[in-house]
């Protein structure tokens, strides 16, 4: 296996977030609108062995970790048997995924058995009142149970996804960073990332002030995060099971030591989540290119691989060309 590609600006490129689908089955207020939603057709899907040989080019140029993402990435029928085809090539460290938890009480063991070692849960609620009102769906208990099942069979970190949004969630900052007392999980908060200008306005809540809003909860020292492939700073209370996250990926960006490349499932590669410049590697796949010409594709766009996003501009505004759950999370 070859060292990990490097950026124009000497970031070394190791992480592959890999989206398989980009169905879901809940309907996140800041992620998918209600209805009138535009799926991709099952064409412009990438097949499973698309999806394997991509991730075996990818590991076999130096990169070493790979994160299933949806969409939700469960919802695909083949997803168990794609996560143990990849778990077992060659050079490849560590195998994660990112779920919102509604199939993972009945998944999670055979996830374990495919080889995923790190599961990241979305929950934005302790609340089933507040969660249907996030997501759409009644599905909280679903989702708890998923986590408790995590607990239970052994995923070396599980952890809890939380995007703070201003006058809806953020009373409950306190209350979700609480579990890790209870629970050895890392609970990260995220600050929103908004799709429009007006939506800054009134859902951004700034990591500064989530910061604030732990301190009440005793003695929060920084911790040394366990992973190189994540942008949140790390914290701890004196005591605790688990550890507390903060990615302030608007007001405190960690552009400078981005490492992470991500896949579209209709097989576009982004070297930003905030850019709309896409490398076609689906267009590749089925007109016959070769396996290192595949490569050389995907060696260029790392090297143009932007310095960093300009999301905290005064015009506050994402260079996206495609909604969230279509990028992968």
């Amino acid at each position: 296996m070859s060292s990990a590609p490097s950026d124009s600006f000497h970031r070394k490129i190791d992480y592959l977030r890999l989206s398989i689908t980009d169905r879901c089955n809940l309907r996140c207020l800041y992620c998918m609108p209600e209805e009138g939603v535009t799926k991709l057709q099952h064409s412009q899907i990438l097949s499973y062995e698309e999806i394997v040989r991509l991730a075996r080019i990818c590991i076999s140029m130096g990169i070493s970790k790979v994160r299933i993402t949806g969409g939700e990435p469960l919802a695909r029928k083949e997803a168990l048997e794609l996560c143990k085809t990849i778990a077992g090539i060659s050079g490849l460290d560590g195998l994660s995924l990112t779920t919102n938890g509604v199939l993972l009480c009945d998944l999670a063991e055979e996830l374990f058995r495919a080889g995923i070692r790190r599961v990241n849960i979305s929950l934005d609620t302790l609340k089933p009142e507040r969660f249907l009102q996030i997501t759409r769906r009644d599905l909280f208990e679903r989702v708890w149970a998923g986590i408790m099942a995590a607990q239970r069979v052994g995923f070396s970190t599980v952890k809890i996804n939380t995007v703070v949004l201003a006058g809806i969630n953020d009373d409950e900052i306190k209350d979700l960073a609480r579990l890790t007392f209870r629970y050895a999980v890392h609970v990260r908060f995220i600050e929103f990332m908004p799709f429009a200008e007006h939506e800054c306005r009134t859902r951004f809540f700034p990591a500064s002030q989530i910061l604030e809003r732990l301190r009440p909860l005793g003695s929060l020292e920084a911790s040394n995060g366990e992973e190189a492939d994540g942008p949140a700073l790390h914290y701890a209370f004196k005591g605790a099971l688990g550890k507390i996250g903060i990615i302030g990926a608007v007001s405190n960006h960690f552009c400078s030591s981005c490492n992470r490349l991500r896949l579209t499932a209709d097989g576009k590669l982004k070297t930003c989540l905030f850019s709309a410049d896409e490398t076609d590697l689906r267009l590749l796949l089925r007109t016959g290119a070769k396996d290192c010409e595949i490569a050389a594709a995907i060696l260029s766009a790392v090297r143009k691989k932007p310095e960093r996003h300009h999301l905290g501009d005064p015009v506050f505004r994402k260079a996206i060309s495609r909604p969230m759950f279509s990028i992968g999370g």
